[in-house]
């Protein structure tokens, strides 16, 4: 089965020769020595490195090498492996952790799309049953309902783009925070920690399932840094919640998730 790409410039069909992806208006596009794409153009970037930097992407894999996320892995891989389909788009991919599992479980080609370059190399370099491409997920490089299964884990929902790519059969699937997931990290920045929610039915869709996942963990210092630095709320950690949470060691922390289901909604 061919690649199945569309020029981000003029969403004409892309045609690998070689090592090279070209549209009929000459529009080229030539893959990495890693085996990902680049099909982010210039006008699309929002900064000179848009997405994840490269420390973020290192702090990530090293917490995910770990294993204590693998259990979310296998029930996503799981949920997917029993849909019907064709094609798969991991959108906001990263470094490829969870796409590579989804592939393991399905014969389905599998995309995975990402805003960062440094975790779209380090994923085409070690996980070659999927396809990688560096591109903004609000504007993805393939055709009008495209994809069969769309899946989001921790990634912005663009809806106008979710309902463009998927067909009358797609069921997308979301991870997003469960209610108490990292509450005890949380706790050394906000005085009041608030449950998450579940995530708003994207416009297009209807909610066909949803499961919940939680499990306690016990950290070290090392692991609890890198798992802070692959949140949004990294950020907001100052020197003196650094020092606080060396002093304290080993934390037990929650780990929950929401794996929610959608199906495109009938016309």
């Amino acid at each position: 089965m061919s690649l199945q790409y569309q020029c981000p410039l003029c969403n004409q069909t892309l045609i690998k020769t070689d090592s090279t992806l070209r549209c009929t208006n000459n529009h080229s596009f030539d893959f990495a020595k890693e085996g990902y794409v680049n099909l982010l153009p210039v006008q699309q970037k929002n900064s000179k490195q848009p997405g994840d930097s490269l420390e973020m992407v290192q702090a990530r894999r090293a917490f995910l090498e770990t294993g204590h996320y693998s259990f979310l892995q296998q029930s996503i891989s799981n949920t997917i492996s029993n849909i019907s389909a064709n094609t798969v788009v991991d959108l906001g991919c990263g470094e490829g952790f969870y796409t590579q599992a989804i592939a393991n479980k399905t014969n389905a080609q599998v995309y995975g799309v990402d805003i960062s370059k440094s975790a779209v190399k380090y994923a085409a370099k070690r996980y070659p049953n999927c396809h990688f491409s560096v591109a903004s997920i609000s504007q993805a490089p393939f055709k009008n309902e495209f994809a069969d299964v769309l899946v989001s884990v921790f990634a912005p929902l663009f809806e106008l783009e979710l309902a463009r790519l998927a067909n009358e059969n797609t069921t997308l699937v979301v991870v997003s925070p469960g209610p108490w997931h990292l509450k005890e990290l949380k706790s050394y920045i906000y005085s009041n920690i608030n449950e998450h929610t579940e995530i708003t039915t994207p416009k297009g869709f209807d909610k066909s399932a949803q499961s919940l996942l939680t499990e306690t963990v016990t950290l070290g210092v090392t692991d609890i840094k890198n798992l802070i630095m692959m949140t949004p709320f990294a950020w907001k950690f100052r020197p003196e919640h650094w020092t606080a949470l060396e002093e304290k060691g080993e934390h037990k922390v929650t780990l929950s998730f929401y794996i929610t289901q959608f199906i495109k909604t009938a016309l």
